[in-house]
């Protein structure tokens, strides 16, 4: 029977789970925070399944669509989830919790990770904000399962929680666009770990050091966390979302594929963040695809179809914005600045908001807007 004892096992075989979070591990149950149904999981039929699903390094998805009834074969947004176990030891990593210090929450989730941080530091020194009254509830009981009370609160977690306030360090567990001023009037003297992005690249953390009331840090991670509720990108499925209107038709000849690499679509996210892409193979074997471009609205989407040794690809555009000509212009700006990796650049938050620099707080990029624009380079490589 897989158990609690086959997750630490894997755990600690990929070299995440360090000695300061062993005991939290070990000790708390996954399966006391996993619902009976589970997106493609069921415990009354499938009893086996099940705990290979709790008990694996992988995320559990527990929520579609807010909970609220999904038609068969209508789209699912995945709105709630136990976090992949060794994700969650990076978050805490970067988080640098020490004994003693007080943690507030943003995202309770299942309370998997209120437990843990519960165990190592004390539930007097956890609070955790949810702002779905379902998902909280379930994790309350949860939590009480598992012997844990931590303070919990239903509401918006950009909020914070000022009845506990100050806290030493914050935990989000869903993606942001930008760092509420509340977390660091509630957090002015420690350090916040959260998901960060816009709708075009989400893939990273910022791990910001707060002194005085002022947050800086840096870029790291690949995390794929569920967005913040009042701040969600543009999802679907592209059958969903095309409806073979015809677009203006033309040309590139940079490789699509390029410009979806994380560095230059983490560049491309500062400025272009109210758009998404999918990259859809042709699954025929040809090696052919096709990447795709939604604007959040609904109301804009571009193609290009990539086709192997081509040395031109076909571009389509419908809509009020050109979404191809915006992500090609910053691509061909993130070159102009020598392609520099995500790694070099940095965040500064304080009460004029947030601030994204390159290389150094000085360098500021900007909150909209960057350095100048270059003219096309021909066929950029990666």
């Amino acid at each position: 029977m897989t158990t609690q004892h086959r997750l630490v096992k894997t755990l600690k075989s990929k070299g995440v789970l360090s000695p300061e979070w062993q005991d939290a591990v070990t000790s708390v149950d996954r399966a006391l925070f996993i619902p009976e149904v589970i997106e493609n999981g069921d415990f009354t039929t499938d009893p086996e399944g099940w705990l290979r699903a709790v008990y694996s390094d992988a995320p559990v998805v527990t929520q579609v669509n807010d909970g609220k009834p999904t038609p068969e074969g209508a789209f699912r947004l995945f709105t709630s989830s136990s976090s992949m176990p060794s994700i969650m030891l990076e978050m805490l990593s970067l988080l640098d919790v020490r004994e003693g210090q007080r943690v507030l929450e943003i995202g309770t989730g299942t309370g998997y990770n209120a437990a843990w941080l519960s165990h190592r530091l004390g539930e007097n020194n956890v609070t955790t904000v949810e702002v779905d009254e379902a998902v909280l509830s379930t994790a309350v009981e949860n939590l009480k399962r598992a012997g844990f009370h931590p303070t919990t609160s239903l509401g918006n977690g950009r909020e914070g929680h000022r009845g506990c306030a100050p806290y030493d360090r914050v935990i989000c567990t869903c993606a942001i666009r930008d760092v509420p001023s509340a977390w660091l009037e509630q957090c002015p003297q420690g350090r916040i770990v959260t998901p960060w992005g816009s709708s075009f690249f989400s893939g990273s953390y910022a791990t910001l050091n707060v002194v005085d009331g002022t947050a800086q840090g840096r870029f790291s991670g690949y995390p794929a966390f569920m967005w913040d509720r009042t701040q969600r990108a543009g999802a679907g499925r592209v059958a969903d979302l095309y409806h073979q209107e015809n677009g203006e038709k033309s040309t590139t000849d940079i490789p699509p594929q390029n410009v979806i690499q994380d560095d230059p679509a983490f560049f491309t996210g500062l400025s272009l963040t109210d758009a998404w892409y999918r990259w859809c193979d042709a699954g025929d074997g040809s090696g052919e695809a096709t990447l795709w471009f939604f604007a959040d609205d609904r109301k804009s989407w571009a193609t290009v179809d990539y086709v192997p040794d081509a040395e031109t690809y076909e571009v389509e555009q419908y809509g009020p914005r050109a979404l191809w000509d915006e992500v090609r212009k910053e691509f061909l700006g993130w070159h102009d600045l020598g392609k520099p990796e995500r790694s070099r650049f940095g965040l500064t938050v304080d009460g004029d908001g947030q601030r994204v620099w390159l290389d150094a707080p000085q360098g500021v990029i900007g909150t909209g807007r960057r350095l100048g624009r270059g003219t096309d380079h021909g066929r950029p490589g990666p």
